[in-house]
């Protein structure tokens, strides 16, 4: 190619693909690199500082089996399982979580949580946003008047540290199966999708796991991609100047210095398990979930402020009952895979944190979009559930928080006596969200421009919860 002749022709298209190619990327990993290039702009290095992993329980976990067990109610509503002690006198949790029992002194299990939404999709866009539904609940999908994700809210108005992003989701976006979008609520929708927070898509329980677009090409070496660093770094001296008519270019050129600055400096580490010893990889289970859980931990260790985990399992591809949704067979499908799966690699995760220093200025919250009804077989929503299973139930369900300033070894918030309801200290999403960006250091009174309404709006109008 004649790099004077392309150049004359389309300088930016060279600067936006050319120039980028030379990574050994390809087109697509353009719109991410430059968004984490462009988060960065104008933030110093900081050292150590607060970091926040938000576990998503894809399905709605059934709280009454699990954390919030009523084994003086009818059997109807208690259920087929026992409680077991747990490492705080006083506090009991479902007999299918050993291990997680015995680490409740690190944990926080938040029991008032509430809101009013019973569908899918339309529930987990409260939780992903922290704020009510805006459209009738008749779809599970995406659209671009959707409320902004705190994941991209953390994008937009976290702080990037150590040349990473401030906001990452992994190892997926949650979607239906047969539905051609994401489920609602989990994108920047109408703050504008370029604050979407960087995914981090794949199976880091495979051996060949590699995020595309945070390393490099197995062709192009260190000394390679310093060659082809210099060669673009020649291109832009031919002539760009900084005026108002080229203000962008100039810009776009520093985004891509600063994405060539994290793939030097950061490239294979973060995101590379091969560097864990096997018996750490072990602890947290060969499932994706699993490594998704460590490859947090690094990614917090490496400086990034919000990580988003949605969860998932075999089960994922089921339209009936996804993931910890159980309208049917509730029992079986809790003892036999739920319960297991949480109960190695989430322990695991808060083992390993405090094990390095990280547990008390990270702040873990793992929740679902509800819970499941007080009484089995009873119908909320859908008519797949049957007298085995347990159907939505928003009116009060638990997180689990550990970590960040939480004091562990307590229940927060209470319900009634079959589970149904909140009883003390309600705890509706905004407020675990104003509660989350506190933690980060977000104010919540700045504002984003609502591209929808073409109004200004402040970030959260929850209440952070002050006594944990």
């Amino acid at each position: 190619m004649n790099i004077a002749a392309s150049l004359h022709h389309s300088r930016r298209h060279l600067l936006e693909i050319g120039g980028l190619s030379l990574l050994g990327l390809g087109t697509g990993d353009l719109l991410g690199l430059r968004r984490l290039a462009a988060a960065g702009r104008g933030v110093p290095a900081a050292p150590r500082a607060r970091s926040c992993v938000f576990v998503f329980l894809f399905g709605g976990p059934s709280h009454i089996d699990l954390w919030d067990m009523k084994p003086e109610a009818p059997v109807e509503v208690r259920g087929e399982f026992r409680g077991v002690s747990t490492s705080v006198a006083g506090i009991r949790l479902c007999e299918h979580l050993p291990r997680l029992a015995q680490r409740i002194d690190k944990l926080c299990l938040l029991r008032s949580m509430t809101h009013d939404m019973n569908v899918h999709g339309p529930a987990m866009s409260e939780l992903y946003t922290g704020r009510p539904y805006p459209f009738p609940p008749t779809t599970d999908q995406s659209r671009p008047e959707d409320w902004p994700s705190m994941s991209s809210l953390a994008m937009r108005f976290g702080q990037p540290r150590n040349g990473l992003p401030p906001s990452i989701v992994l190892p997926w976006y949650l979607q239906f199966p047969g539905q051609s979008r994401l489920i609602a609520g989990q994108t920047a929708g109408r703050m504008g999708r370029h604050h979407d927070a960087v995914l981090a898509d794949g199976d880091p329980s495979r051996d060949d796991f590699h995020v595309k677009g945070f390393e490099l090409a197995e062709e192009v070496s260190t000394d390679r991609f310093r060659q082809r660093r210099q060669l673009l770094q020649q291109v832009e001296r031919l002539g760009t100047v900084p005026t108002d008519r080229n203000l962008d270019v100039v810009n776009r050129q520093r985004d891509t210095g600063r994405a060539f600055d994290f793939l030097e400096r950061q490239a294979g580490r973060a995101f590379n398990l091969a560097r864990e010893p096997q018996a750490v990889r072990d602890a947290y289970g060969d499932t994706r979930i699993g490594q998704s859980l460590l490859l947090t931990r690094r990614l917090i260790e490496a400086g990034v402020p919000l990580v988003t985990v949605n969860w998932l399992d075999p089960t994922m591809t089921d339209g009936v009952n996804t993931c910890w949704d159980t309208h049917q067979r509730n029992f079986p499908k809790l003892t036999k895979l739920l319960c297991p799966m949480f109960d190695r690699c989430f322990p695991a995760f808060l083992d390993d944190l405090e094990q390095r220093g990280l547990l008390e200025t990270t702040l873990v919250v793992a929740v679902g979009e509800f819970g499941r009804t007080p009484k089995m077989g009873e119908v909320t929503q859908s008519n797949n559930t049957k007298s085995t299973g347990r159907d939505h139930w928003p009116h009060a369900f638990t997180a689990l928080l550990a970590g960040g300033g939480v004091g562990g070894g307590q229940v927060y918030g209470a319900t009634t006596r079959n589970g149904g309801h909140v009883a003390d200290k309600p705890v509706s999403p905004s407020d675990l969200h104003a509660t989350i960006y506190h933690h980060l250091g977000i104010d919540t009174r700045q504002k984003y421009f609502d591209e929808f309404q073409g109004i200004s709006r402040r970030i959260c109008e929850g209440r952070r919860v002050r006594d944990l």
